[in-house]
């Protein structure tokens, strides 16, 4: 996905400036730390007391560029590099240095470079003006030569900058789909917002930013979504210090709506993390009903109930959940086992669907968490279901892409459960808005980068026969 620089810094310097230099030394803290990116770049900016949202923008956007197509920037500045040496040679103006050859480890300034190359930042010509001996249009030409492997596995792995292991399951899993969905996940996501309906509507909201000098679109898909246009720091303005709206990505919006609690009805959040979901349920219910969200986490349980108090939405109560399975639910649950109309299980999983908004995460997948995840996954639904009325559902969702953690949940769930049935999307939506939003047999949210612009996510609702 090709965007427009937020910035453009002099291209004539053969030295990177001080905000390149700023983002090389995250790039490094983001690989010797296990810390987020957004916590390192809210240090660097705190400490270094940068305001301007220019440069704050540039620093931001560069580094998560980078971030997100590792893999397939090593692989451009390779093939950039045997271009370039390639032509010096032919013109008789090099010898090939004795040290360099297919192997050789790209500087972290020229993954800068390549990383604005690669988004359209920057002009191949200016790039070789600032980095000479390397092909800057075979850089920006990489997805051609990507095209042109026959390795399926190589092309998935290099186009979304994704380990072998993840590039081996997507292809297996989704044949020919896999590379332009790998292409997706190395692009950059749009920043959505969610109208709090507790306080504004969508169009208020939008007039709303507009009169702070933010300008929006309404979302394609969620009722209530907003797409910044351009770059702000949506965090700084008075509409978000009011509750006027949160971050969320349109398919978390639509994994909330997909819960449809009626009204004053009784919701779990079994996996509320920060409350995203929790707020959006909330907003649904217009304040009435009851919103229960437990989290492992304190200060995850802490930090939502900050958000709820500035969202107005007085049906929420936060608990603390014990992870292990064999300790008794807290009182708050205990009392409401077989009440709950609906029980969201926002499960914990690899988190492939989300890498364009947590692209850090390639650096931590864990082939050996592809094999936990989906027995935690099926002992926190087995622990959700008893909170179920009859009649009631559980709405299971991942923000993963993988059968194991999705389909393969859900039907061991119904195997294990007859009391269980399967509640097609467009039961909840009506067929012509649910359809575009499913796979090809309709059972099932599915929701992809490169199909949606959204994070990937799957959902599956799962009612309690009466």
């Amino acid at each position: 996905m090709r965007t427009r620089a937020p910035r453009a810094l002099p291209n004539s310097d053969p030295e990177p400036e001080p905000l390149e230099a700023l983002v090389i030394d995250l790039w490094r803290a983001v690989h010797e730390s296990d810390r987020f990116a957004s916590a390192l770049l809210a240090e660097a900016f705190r400490e270094r007391r940068l305001r301007a949202p220019r440069a704050r923008a540039f620093v931001a956007d560069t580094l998560y560029a980078m971030l997100r197509a590792e893999r397939t920037i090593d692989e451009a500045l390779r093939l950039g590099r045997a271009e370039g040496r390639a032509s010096s040679l032919a013109a008789g103006r090099a010898e090939a240095p004795a040290d360099e050859g297919p192997g050789t480890e790209p500087s972290t300034w020229e993954r800068l470079l390549a990383a604005r190359v690669l988004a359209g930042w920057l002009k191949p010509e200016l790039a070789a003006r600032r980095c000479a001996g390397i092909d800057w249009d075979a850089v920006a030409g990489v997805d051609a030569w990507i095209d042109s492997l026959s390795d399926p596995v190589a092309r998935v792995a290099i186009a979304g900058s994704l380990p072998g292991f993840v590039a081996e399951r997507l292809v297996e899993e989704r044949a020919d789909a896999a590379l332009p969905l790998a292409r997706a996940l190395r692009g950059r996501p749009p920043v959505t917002l969610r109208a709090n309906a507790l306080a504004t509507t969508r169009d208020a909201l939008a007039d709303a930013l507009r009169e702070e000098g933010v300008e929006t679109r309404p979302g394609r898909l969620a009722g209530a979504a907003l797409q910044v246009v351009g770059g702000a720091n949506v965090f700084s303005l008075d509409a978000f210090r009011r509750g006027l709206f949160e971050m969320q990505d349109e398919g978390s919006q639509l994994v909330a709506e997909l819960v449809a609690p009626p009204p004053r009805g009784l919701v779990v959040d079994f996996c509320a993390g920060a409350g995203g979901k929790t707020l959006a349920i909330a907003a649904a219910l217009g304040g009435r009903g009851r919103v229960l969200a437990a989290d492992p986490t304190p200060a995850r349980v802490d930090e939502l109930r900050r958000r709820a108090r500035r969202a107005g939405a007085s049906n929420v109560r936060a608990v603390v959940l014990e992870a292990d399975a064999e300790r008794p639910l807290p009182e708050a649950l205990a009392a409401v086992v077989g009440r709950a109309d609906r029980v969201l299980l926002d499960a914990p999983c690899t988190g492939l669907g989300s890498l364009r908004r947590n692209p850090e995460a390639r650096l931590r997948l864990d082939p050996r968490e592809f094999t936990r995840l989906p027995h935690l996954q099926r002992e926190i639904a087995e622990r959700a279901l008893p909170l179920l009325a009859p009649g009631g559902r559980l709405i299971y969702a991942t923000c993963t892409l993988l059968r194991a953690e999705n389909e393969a949940i859900v039907e061991a769930l119904l195997e294990a459960h007859p009391e269980l049935e399967l509640v097609a999307p467009k039961e909840i939506w009506g067929r012509e808005r649910a359809q575009p939003l499913t796979g090809e047999d309709e059972r099932f949210l599915e929701l992809t980068p490169d199909r949606h612009d959204t994070d990937g996510f799957f959902a599956a609702i799962l009612r309690r026969r009466r």
